[in-house]
C-alpha cells in the first residue's frame, strides 16, 4: 500500500500531506462545468478535476445536511445518533460525542493541526445552546484546534459567527438570545413586517429579520455581531487563508464548509450577474471564487503539490428552498444534470454529488472514476493516507478506500445505504438501487441502464427486490446496535 510515510531514502520519510476538505452546501451534480454544466462556468473547480480525479458516482450519506456532515466527520451513520439524524435548529446541543474519534482527532494523533471554517450545523453545548455565554462544547471539543463557524444555517438564527467558542464582536451589554418556540424581544419579523423584507420569504422563514432577510427562529441582541450575508464568503475565505498561513510549516487539516449555495442566495455584489442564471448561478460563481482563493493560497506557500484537496457537497442541489427566485431565473441550468430528484429526495439527485480530489504528488491528472464512493469513507481513508491508526471501534461505518481515492484502485464500494429523511433509508447495490415505501409501491432501478430512474423495475425483479430489502433491514439493524 502506498502511504505518505513511504521511505524515500536512508533516514528520510515523505512528509505527511496537508488535507483540505471543501464541503459546499446544496451544490448539485450538474452545477459544475466539469460535470456538464454549460450555462454556469466553474474554472477553479474544473482545475481540481483537471489536476486530479473526478468521481462520477460519489455520494453524500444523506439527502439533507446535518446527517451527512455528521457522517463525514465521524465515519458513522447518523442512524447511530438520534441527535444527528435530522436537520437541527440553531439551539440544538452538540450531536457528536466528545469521546468520538472524529477525523480531526485521528489526525491530531499524528501531528496535524486541525481547523474548521464555515457552516457547522452539528449543534453546540451540552444542552440547549445559551448564546449569552461562551460555548463550552463545540468543534474545539471534538478535534478542531481552531474554529470559525456559523452555528447552523444562513436562514436560521442566530446570525453570528463563533470563533473558538466565543461570538465574534460580542457585546456583553447586548447579549444574544435565541428561541425557536416563540418570538423573543421586540425586533420585527417577516410574518409581522413583510414590508421590511428585501428577500421574498416562504413557509417557515418568517422569524426575526436580520439584514433585511426573515429567518427561521427568533433572536434579539448581538447587534454588533450580526453577519452580513453578502460578506459571508469573504469572511470564510479570509479565515481559511489565515489558518493555512499560520500552520503552513507543519501538516494541517482544514475543513472548509461553505454556506454557498444555500438559501438565502445573496452573493457579494461583485458576483451579481456573472452567470446569466440568476442568483443561484451567481452564487455558484462565488463558490468557485472561494475555491480558487484556497488553491492560490496553497500554491503561494508551495503547499499545493503535497496537499490533498477534496471538494464535494452535503447533499444534492435544490432550486427553491425558502425564499430565493432561482427556479424562475435559472435560464435552463440543470442543477442535478440528468439525475432525478433534488435535495430531500430519495432519488439520485438528492445524494449523488460532485466529488473531486487532487493531490499532485500522488494522483495523476485528468482521471475519471466510476467507483462508488461515499463521504462516510473519508474518515478512515484519510486517516490511512496520513498514517494515523484507526481502531475497529472508530469510524464504524467507514471503510478504507484510500487507494481508490488516489486513483490506484478502480473499484469502490459494492453497496451503500443512504439516508433520505429521519430513519428512512435506501440501498445501493452494484448498479441497482432499492427505495422502500411504507405506503405505495417500493421502487427498484438499474442505474447503469436508467441513470435518470424513469422505469421502476420492482415488478420485474421480485427476487432481487426481496434480497435487497432483507439486506437493507440488516444494515439498519447493525447501525442501531451498540450505538
Amino acid at each position: 500500500m502506498l502511504l505518505p510515510s513511504l521511505i524515500l531514502g536512508i533516514g528520510m520519510l515523505a512528509p505527511k500531506p496537508n488535507i483540505v476538505i471543501i464541503l459546499a452546501d446544496d451544490i448539485g451534480y450538474g452545477d459544475l462545468s466539469c460535470y456538464g454544466a454549460t450555462k454556469v462556468k466553474t474554472p477553479n473547480l474544473d482545475s481540481i478535476a483537471r489536476n486530479g480525479i473526478r468521481f462520477l458516482d460519489g455520494h453524500s450519506t444523506a439527502t439533507v445536511c446535518t446527517p451527512s456532515r455528521y457522517s463525514l466527520l465521524t465515519g458513522e451513520s447518523s442512524l447511530r445518533n438520534r441527535r444527528a439524524a435530522g436537520v437541527i435548529n440553531g439551539v440544538a446541543p452538540l450531536t457528536i460525542s466528545t469521546q468520538t474519534k472524529t477525523l480531526p482527532k485521528l489526525l491530531q494523533q499524528v501531528g496535524y493541526t486541525t481547523g474548521v471554517v464555515g457552516k457547522w450545523h452539528l449543534g453546540l453545548g451540552e444542552t440547549k445552546t445559551d448564546y449569552s455565554k461562551p460555548i463550552s462544547v463545540g468543534p474545539n471539543q471534538v478535534g478542531f484546534d481552531y474554529s470559525f463557524i456559523m452555528p447552523a444555517t444562513g436562514d436560521r438564527t442566530p446570525c453570528v459567527y463563533i470563533e473558538n467558542g466565543k461570538i465574534v464582536n460580542d457585546d456583553p451589554n447586548d447579549p444574544v438570545l435565541v428561541s425557536y418556540q416563540q418570538k423573543i424581544g421586540t425586533e420585527p419579523t417577516g410574518k409581522e413586517n413583510p414590508e421590511l423584507l428585501r428577500v421574498k420569504l416562504a413557509q417557515g422563514h418568517d422569524g426575526t429579520i436580520v439584514n433585511g432577510v426573515s429567518r427561521i427562529g427568533f433572536m434579539t441582541g448581538g447587534k454588533k455581531a450580526r453577519w452580513v450575508d453578502e460578506d459571508m464568503a469573504d469572511a470564510y475565505v479570509n479565515s481559511a487563508k489565515g489558518f493555512i498561513n499560520k500552520n503552513r510549516a507543519n501538516p494541517f487539516f482544514l475543513y472548509l464548509a461553505t454556506h454557498d449555495v444555500h438559501a438565502p442566495l445573496l452573493p457579494h455584489k461583485r458576483f451579481e450577474g456573472q452567470s446569466n442564471c440568476g442568483l443561484r448561478g451567481d452564487t455558484i460563481r462565488q463558490l468557485d471564487w472561494s475555491v480558487g482563493e484556497i488553491l492560490a493560497t496553497l500554491k503561494k506557500y508551495k503547499l499545493d503539490r503535497n496537499t490533498i484537496v477534496i471538494f464535494s457537497s452535503d447533499n444534492g442541489g435544490v432550486a427553491h428552498d425558502g425564499y430565493d427566485d432561482s427556479r424562475e431565473n435559472i435560464n435552463g441550468h440543470m442543477i442535478n444534470g440528468i439525475l432525478r430528484g433534488e435535495k430531500y429526495s430519495p432519488y439520485e439527485g438528492g445524494h449523488r454529488v460532485p466529488f473531486l480530489i487532487q493531490w499532485p504528488n500522488q494522483v495523476k491528472k485528468s482521471q475519471k472514476s466510476n467507483a462508488l464512493v461515499s463521504q462516510i469513507d473519508l474518515c478512515r481513508s484519510l486517516a490511512v493516507l496520513a498514517g494515523a491508526p484507526v481502531n475497529p471501534s472508530d469510524a464504524r461505518d467507514s471503510i478504507d478506500l484510500s487507494q481508490v481515492l488516489i486513483g490506484k484502485e478502480p473499484n469502490g464500494r459494492t453497496e451503500l445505504m443512504y439516508q433520505i429523511s429521519g430513519a428512512q433509508v435506501a440501498l445501493r447495490s452494484g448498479d441497482w438501487v432499492f427505495i422502500p415505501r411504507e405506503k405505495g409501491k417500493s421502487e427498484l432501478y438499474n442505474l447503469k441502464l436508467d441513470p435518470s430512474q424513469l422505469k421502476n423495475r420492482i415488478d420485474e425483479e421480485v427476487d432481487l427486490a426481496t434480497t435487497m430489502s432483507a439486506k437493507l433491514a440488516q444494515l439498519q439493524k447493525s447501525t442501531s446496535e451498540g450505538s
